[in-house]
C-alpha cells in the first residue's frame, strides 16, 4: 500500500505561527509541497506535506512545535466532471469515512485522510484509481 507522509501542527491562532513554521523549514532547504491550514477563532490545524516528514518533523519540534505525522493517499483524479462524486461513492460503499481532503493546486492530486487507508487504497486502485506512492509525487513535481 502507498501512503504519503503528512505533517501536523496544532497551533494558535495568531499572527506569524505560520512565518514561523515557514521559515523554519525553508532556512533548512525543506521545500513545503502543500499545505492546508483549518482554524476556530482560537486554534488551528496546519497539515502539511514535505518530501523529509521524519526530518521536517525534527526540525520543528526543536523550534518549539508539536507535530505528529499522519498516512494519507494521494489520488490523482482527472479533472472531470463527477471524478470526485467517483471517489467519494466508492469510500461510501465501503464506510470508509472521509476525515478531511485537500489537494494540490493544478496537479488534479487529491490528498485524501480516511479512516481506514488500506481498505480505502485497495478500493480506489482496483476502482481504476492511481493512488501514488510518496516517491511518485515527489518525482511528478519537480
Amino acid at each position: 500500500m502507498e501512503t504519503v507522509k503528512q505533517l501536523s501542527l496544532f497551533l494558535e491562532n495568531k499572527p506569524g505561527n505560520v512565518y514561523g513554521i515557514c521559515s523554519t523549514l525553508g532556512e533548512a532547504g525543506v521545500n513545503i509541497y502543500t499545505l492546508t491550514l483549518a482554524d476556530t477563532a482560537q486554534f488551528g490545524i496546519l497539515r502539511m506535506i514535505v518530501e523529509d516528514s521524519e526530518a521536517a518533523k525534527a526540525l520543528l519540534e526543536k523550534a518549539g512545535y508539536v507535530v505528529n505525522i499522519a498516512d494519507v493517499l494521494a489520488v490523482r483524479i482527472d479533472n472531470q466532471p463527477g471524478r470526485l462524486a467517483q471517489v467519494a461513492d466508492i469510500l461510501n460503499k465501503e464506510e470508509i469515512n472521509v476525515e478531511y481532503v485537500y489537494a494540490f493546486a493544478n496537479r488534479h492530486i487529491f490528498l485524501y485522510r480516511v479512516s481506514d487507508t488500506e481498505k480505502a487504497y485497495s478500493k480506489l486502485v482496483s476502482n481504476g484509481f492511481c493512488v501514488l506512492s510518496s516517491q511518485e509525487l515527489f518525482n511528478t513535481n519537480k
